[in-house]
């Protein structure tokens, strides 16, 4: 799992730059990335982090991830 966070890690800069999206990579906190952007660009940096992160490593079985967005950790709200 560290290795595929790791992957993840270093291909979205250059997918969040070519998606046009002004955000950043904040924290990682064990299997999460807390990443920041403006608030009319939450949809499309969730899309590409989502993209990103379920398609950094090839296994037997899918690798799903959740998007949640918030101002703060209390207020983190799952995304569809």
């Amino acid at each position: 799992a560290a290795d595929i966070i790791k992957i993840a890690m270093i291909r979205l800069p250059e997918a969040l730059k070519k998606g046009e999206v002004d955000a950043k990579i904040l924290l990682q906190v064990h299997d999460e990335l807390v990443l920041e952007c403006p608030e009319e660009q939450v949809s499309q940096t969730a899309k590409i982090v989502k993209d990103i992160m379920e398609n950094a490593y090839t296994l037997s079985i899918p690798l799903l991830t959740e998007t949640r967005f918030g101002k703060n950790w209390d207020e983190m709200t799952l995304m569809e």
